[in-house]
């Protein structure tokens, strides 16, 4: 899902930038960092989880 997002916003970044729409631009930015950041949140879950087997 992370992966999806991120990918959803690069493709949305680009296309802002090339019709020079400025709020798809930090849209695509904004979703590249929501899939960032479940993306890190994942990595602490699964930290936790084997931390504790």
């Amino acid at each position: 899902m992370a992966n999806m997002d991120e990918a959803k916003g690069k493709i949305k970044e680009a296309a802002g930038d090339l019709t020079d729409d400025k709020d798809l631009e930090r849209e695509g930015k904004v979703d590249q960092a929501s899939g960032k950041a479940k993306d890190k949140v994942g990595d602490i879950a699964d930290k936790v989880k084997d931390a504790l087997d």
